[in-house]
């Protein structure tokens, strides 16, 4: 399992396009955010003390649950050039268990979102300093790390069974692009929750991964957060988080942070099952 595992990562790393356009995404909400969305949200912070600081947490903060998501997305594509290739078959073919076939997909397709979204993590910090801020401490770090491996892991159960239903590198180049043009919006980046129809940030809600984005939200946002708002009431700070997606109202309350959590837990587990299932099905001839 672990020796197909690592043939997947190095197929994935060895193609620079497909590393490339995991990361298409990310760059392109860095690039918005620079030369268009960091002024239009910080001209209704005008005169907050730290609120570039605070802002910068919570472009990155979203960044790091799109990046979950685009670079799993990338990483499942071996899955789908193995079957456009054949390569599918004859592994169903060979000695190797339909289980270990399926374990080092998903292996590799967790290592790589990892490793990527360390890449985003370094690349966010260093723009949040370069831009005035502070890095992480060391709490907050630790708890972004876990974060990473939690979302990731729900990002890649869930592409996963995505892709176990397309065939062609045509399709599965489809799926990619309109996902990583719905992303940004589905995790509140482009355009904060707060100001969206109630159907739609409905939807947002309701799209387990969004959940991943609060959570990273909460704890980059902590420290600038505390700075910004020192003295402020309560319910100004509750609005502020509402408005932005920091946190979700759901059902007449606020969604926890432990709650969240679960959300992702449990997504994590239910698309890995059905994942699972979907590839241990007989292939049709």
């Amino acid at each position: 399992m672990i020796t197909f595992a690592m043939r997947n990562l190095k197929l994935f790393f060895r193609d620079r396009a497909a590393v490339f356009f995991s990361l298409l995404a990310v760059f392109i909400i860095i690039g918005l955010y620079v030369l268009f969305l960091g002024d239009m949200v910080m001209s209704d912070l005008d005169g907050v003390s730290g609120g570039r600081f605070l802002m910068d947490s919570w472009i990155m903060a979203g960044l790091m649950a799109v990046t979950s998501v685009t670079t799993t997305m990338g990483a499942v594509g071996v899955v789908v050039d193995d079957k456009a290739k054949g390569i599918a078959k004859d592994f169903y073919t060979s000695p190797l268990k339909r289980t270990t076939l399926v374990g080092g997909y998903l292996i590799s397709t967790i290592v790589v979102g990892v490793i990527m979204s360390m890449v985003a993590l370094v690349l966010a910090e260093l723009y949040i300093v370069g831009s005035g801020g502070g890095f992480l401490p060391w709490k907050n770090l630790l708890e972004v790390l876990g974060l990473i491996i939690l979302s990731t892991m729900a990002s890649g159960a869930m592409m996963f069974l995505i892709v176990s239903f397309f065939k062609t590198q045509n399709s599965f180049g489809v799926a990619s692009t309109v996902l990583g043009t719905l992303i940004g919006f589905l995790m509140g980046i482009y355009v904060p929750i707060g100001v969206l129809p109630s159907a739609v940030q409905t939807v947002i809600k309701i799209f387990p991964i969004s959940h991943a984005a609060a959570l990273f939200r909460q704890v980059f946002m902590e420290v600038p957060m505390a700075s910004s708002f020192a003295g402020a009431p309560r319910e100004m700070v509750e609005g502020f988080q509402t408005m932005l997606g920091v946190t979700y109202q759901l059902g007449g309350g606020t969604m926890s942070f432990l709650g969240s959590i679960m959300i992702l837990a449990v997504t994590a587990i239910l698309f890995f099952v059905l994942g699972v299932w979907r590839m241990l099905l007989p292939p049709k001839r």
